[in-house]
């Protein structure tokens, strides 16, 4: 199966096609599309986030890069040798992942960085077509709640088969990967104490150690 991702117009959603629109009269030079993954599909880990940055990728064109999400995420990723170069806000770094995929529940982003129910409904197709696309995927990093409940429903599985709970390791029925849960890198988490870029760093140890033993 070949994973497609959304159009540059894509049309799903009319309330993020607005703010995709006045997004290219205010920022002419953002990317202001819906953003590409990062990272190549025969990685063993997907990283799953929620949504673009206005300032953020919703600029560059990469998840999480030029938002606080990515300061926390990138370096992490790097320390664990799952990545390499210099992660330097921008899309053109020469930034390369190891191994891993991100990508994010929504791909455009929407007003105030909450997107609606049905909105993540209208992106879970492509979610789920990219999670079908990486067979040698051995692990799905969930960062917050929401992503957690989208890749659940993009796996046709019932929220009750895997609470959201920061560190946990879920076993999910009939398939071959695990989904491990953490906090959200967002700013917000952080400058409240929810999540420390240590307890991060452990995240991903613990993910990177999952992959050998699946």
């Amino acid at each position: 199966m070949t994973f497609k991702p959304p159009a540059n117009n894509c049309s799903n959603c009319k309330r993020l096609c607005a703010f995709r629109a006045d997004n290219r009269q205010k920022f002419p030079t953002y990317y202001n599309a819906p953003v590409p993954s990062f990272g190549n599909l025969d990685a063993e880990i997907l990283i799953v986030g929620l949504a673009p940055g206005l300032n953020g990728a919703n600029q560059t064109g990469r998840p999480f890069t030029n938002d606080y999400a990515g300061d926390i995420l990138y370096p992490a990723l790097k320390a664990n040798h799952l990545a390499n170069g210099n992660y330097q806000k921008k899309s053109d770094d020469g930034f390369e992942l190891i191994n891993v995929r991100v990508t994010n529940a929504v791909r455009c982003v929407p007003p105030q960085n909450k997107p609606t129910p049905e909105e993540e409904k209208n992106c879970r197709q492509f979610l789920a077509a990219e999670i079908s696309s990486m067979p040698n995927l051995k692990v799905i990093l969930s960062l917050g709640g929401i992503s957690h409940k989208n890749v659940l429903q993009a796996l046709n599985l019932k929220q009750s088969v895997a609470k959201f709970t920061h560190g946990a390791v879920h076993l999910l029925p009939e398939y071959k990967f695990k989904l491990i849960d953490s906090y959200h890198t967002s700013r917000y988490n952080i400058n409240t104490g929810v999540l420390t870029a240590a307890m991060f760093d452990e995240i991903i140890k613990k993910t990177k150690g999952l992959i050998k033993n699946v």
